[in-house]
């Protein structure tokens, strides 16, 4: 996943490292931890978020491509039938 995210912002791993460089004089050593923390946290919600509205609409479709799957056996039986 991080090669993807440098290939989407074009970065190579000089920029990367000149990143992290100016991260740490900013914020200290004692101070990235916390950040990778509260950034772990945050990326775990969303993923929660989004399954939780995946699993939403997968519930409120479920009726739905039954009633599809019904209608697609009763057409290959009339098709068979023929």
């Amino acid at each position: 996943m991080c090669s993807q995210f440098t290939l989407f912002l074009n970065l190579g791993g000089g920029e990367i490292v000149l990143i992290l460089f100016v991260i740490l004089l900013l914020f200290g050593a004692k101070g990235v931890p916390n950040i990778a923390r509260t950034m772990g946290k945050a990326v775990r919600e969303f993923k929660d978020a989004t399954s939780g509205v995946q699993k939403d609409i997968m519930e409120s479709t479920g009726g739905m491509t039954e009633q599809i799957t019904e209608h697609i056996q009763e057409v290959k039986k009339e098709i068979d039938k023929e």
